[in-house]
């Protein structure tokens, strides 16, 4: 999503702000901000890491997690993976355990788990396997260059003591900086000193005297990951051991967490149009866009599938796809790697960027049908946000369509859908390292299912439907798993009719976002029929919005466009550890007295720890609460402001209970609208959540 923040999303007067509200803000402004050389803020080129915490002491296991969870706290939640995910912090190390902290801008708060280990040159972390693996994916950080651009750096990668490769490290696609769409240049100075911002709590433009920004400005996207095939396979119990050789050119070397999987052997399809036969080359060094066109085009008219056998093929271009079927020999084994390159003058849509991608036809050409597309990694070379960029790694209009196992990184978006367009079935992939979205499903895309697909690293919303201009209807997420979306949201909703959202896991948004979201904004489509927020776990949600300087909810519903008056049910959820609230229903201060929420029922939720209250109302309207458990809850059960008038007759946010509101969070005093308003509630950090 283009998430450009103006005045009309920003509200930076906010009334019933007491000393007590003021201190704490000031607290947290400080933390999240990272002005100057704080105590979090990620080092840069020729900086240490910071530590806070002590080096870790060795330990002989490395305990599975999801989402840096016990996996029997989200069972039956997230994505089916193939491999196991082992947080570092866990590990054996000699380095420097990181974290935990929740500010915007520090290495420790984009990591899984809020921690990383960081080393120096000659220190090591190191892993027990799980079981049997004959790959490995590292999660990594290291500093960007003095100007930008990133730089190179050597990790070793050791099993039981003998080393088996050198990974080369970069952070030339982290370390983004400054205000949307960013920057890569750490000294740049405010790209929008017309926006208000938290730092100065001013414009900067209409300032007298000019604040001094400090540089860089606002760091973040700092982590990156890396698989490699470690040529055997090993057992449980035996060690990955990733040392910074003596010399490296990074100071620090972050590590996050290690994935180990045990890869089967490559596929082979034998009757089908081989991208070799075509002139394609494996080793990567000639450009097969034009070979891998024809094979497509000789698929279509004998009806075989295009096969793309194990190898890395140079592609720089849109391969457009239509009524066919493209295999390769699984992501690991098959890579379609491209440049990002610029055009010559821009495109009708926009775009001053092409590059790798496979795409349907446009839907105002009559979109696609009948693609499939599976079995192979889609490595991008994009640096830069430029929203006008058609760069995704798969895109365009696919009607009754296929897409399953692939490995998408390094793209603008993995996958952005431009309806109108039916009956897409995406299963089974990973998307990482994204500039932007991870996926979106935008304008009219309907009938549709994305299951099973894990995302980690996106730079903005993870999972998106957005129905601009034309509603997005009868579309489902299920089972997906997201993990540290860097900006926005886990899972977020943009208008549209009777969508789901179910049994999903999202852990860890970093900043203006939350990890479930339905927001009235961006031009959507009215919410209209039903939407089912059905049986997702959360955890270590909920962000410090710079702009509003508040706390948001790990479910946050937004009025800002129109009201939310759709029949919304949130039903079977789990909310753990959520950094402010539970759940947020807030309307834009300028449109308070004009947009409510209502028709929102709650039931059936477990909410494991809040910072401060299980439900904050900013907003006209009304919900229902039946079995909504809460416990470990850092403030009042109920903030409610309403649309801050405050009127006599209470508060104009109405909360019914139907029973069953265990935790004493729902207190009959409460009940049905009384004035409760803490705008800024003193955040209380919450236990580690554990079973019910």
């Amino acid at each position: 999503m283009s998430r450009k923040i103006t005045g009309t999303e920003v509200s930076s007067r906010r009334p019933r702000r007491t000393a007590l509200c003021a201190a704490a803000v000031a607290s947290m402004t400080a933390a999240a901000v990272g002005l100057g050389v704080l105590a979090g803020t990620p080092a840069l080129a020729g900086q240490r890491a910071p530590a806070t915490s002590p080096a870790a002491p060795s330990v002989t296991t490395s305990a599975v997690t999801r989402a840096a969870l016990d996996p029997a706290l989200v069972a039956g939640r997230g994505a089916d993976v193939a491999f196991v995910e082992q947080e570092a912090e866990n590990a054996a190390t000699n380095g420097t355990v990181i974290g935990p902290d929740r500010s915007a801008y520090t290495l420790p708060a984009e990591a899984s788990g809020r921690k990383a280990v960081s080393l120096e040159p000659g220190e090591h972390v190191e892993f027990t396997l799980p079981r049997a693996a004959n790959a490995i994916t590292v999660r990594y950080s290291i500093p960007d260059a003095p100007n930008g651009g990133g730089i190179t750096a050597p990790l070793d990668v050791a099993v039981n003591g003998k080393k088996r490769s050198t990974m080369t490290l970069t952070s030339q696609y982290a370390w983004l900086y400054n205000q949307y769409p960013f920057s890569n240049d750490p000294g740049a100075g405010l790209l929008h000193p017309d926006w208000w911002i938290t730092e100065c709590s001013c414009v900067p433009s209409e300032t007298t005297p000019a604040p001094v920004i400090a540089k860089p400005y606002r760091p973040s996207h700092f982590y990156d990951e890396q698989r490699l095939l470690l040529g055997r396979t090993y057992r449980a119990g035996d060690t990955v051991r990733l040392t910074v050789p003596a010399g490296s050119r990074a100071a620090w070397t972050a590590i996050d967490l290690l994935d180990s999987e045990l890869v089967g052997l490559p596929r082979i399809e034998l009757l089908a149009a081989n991208v070799l036969a075509f002139g394609a080359d494996p080793t990567g060094r000639r450009d097969s866009a034009a070979a891998i066109d024809k094979a497509v085009a000789f698929a279509r008219r004998t009806h075989l599938k295009v096969y793309i056998p194990p190898g890395t093929y140079q592609v720089n271009r849109h391969i457009v796809v239509d009524d066919v079927t493209i295999v390769g020999a699984g992501n690991w084994y098959t890579k379609i790697k491209g440049r990002e390159v610029a055009l010559d003058r821009p495109a009708p849509d926009g775009s001053v960027h092409t590059g790798v991608g496979f795409y349907g036809k446009d839907a105002a050409d009559g979109g696609s049908r009948n693609v499939h597309l599976s079995g192979f990694a889609i490595e991008g070379d994009v640096r830069e946000r430029v929203d006008t960029d058609q760069v995704n790694g798969v895109g365009g209009a696919l009607s009754d369509s296929t897409i399953e196992g692939l490995h998408i990184s390094h793209t603008k978006v993995g996958m952005w859908f431009d309806g109108p367009m039916s009956n897409l079935r995406i299963t089974g992939n990973i998307i990482v390292d994204q500039i932007a979205d991870a996926l979106n499903l935008h304008t009219g895309v309907t009938d549709s299912r994305v299951a099973h697909t894990f995302v980690r690293n996106s730079g903005d919303d993870g999972l998106a439907m957005w129905s601009e201009k034309t509603a997005n209807a009868r579309n489902t997420f299920d089972h997906n798993t997201v993990q540290t979306p860097v900006l926005a949201n886990g899972i977020a909703i943009y208008g549209g009719t009777d969508n789901t959202v179910s049994n999903n896991l999202v852990a860890d948004p970093i900043r203006e976002g939350s990890a479930l979201h339905i927001g009235s904004r961006f031009g959507a489509e009215p919410f209209a029929g039903k939407l089912n927020l059905t049986a997702n776990t959360t955890v270590r949600s909920g962000t410090y919005e710079l702009n509003w300087n508040i706390g948001l909810g790990a479910l946050w519903i937004f009025a800002l466009d129109k009201s939310i008056d759709a029949d919304i049910r949130v039903t079977g959820n789990n909310f753990l550890d959520s950094t402010y609230n539970a759940i947020m229903l807030v309307s834009d201060w300028g449109v308070k007295d004009q947009y409510a929420i209502k028709g929102v029922h709650f039931k059936d939720i477990k909410v494991d720890g809040t910072g401060t209250s299980v439900l904050s109302a900013r907003a006209a309207g009304g919900a229902t609460f039946e079995n909504v458990d809460a416990r470990d809850v850092g403030a009042v059960g109920v903030n409610n402001c309403g649309s801050f008038n405050f009127p006599a007759t209470g508060s104009e946010f109405a909360l019914t209970d139907l029973g069953g509101n265990d935790g004493g969070w729902l207190a009959p005093w409460l009940l049905p609208n009384t004035i409760t308003c803490d705008d800024r509630p003193e955040v209380v950090p919450p236990p580690a959540p554990g079973s019910w």
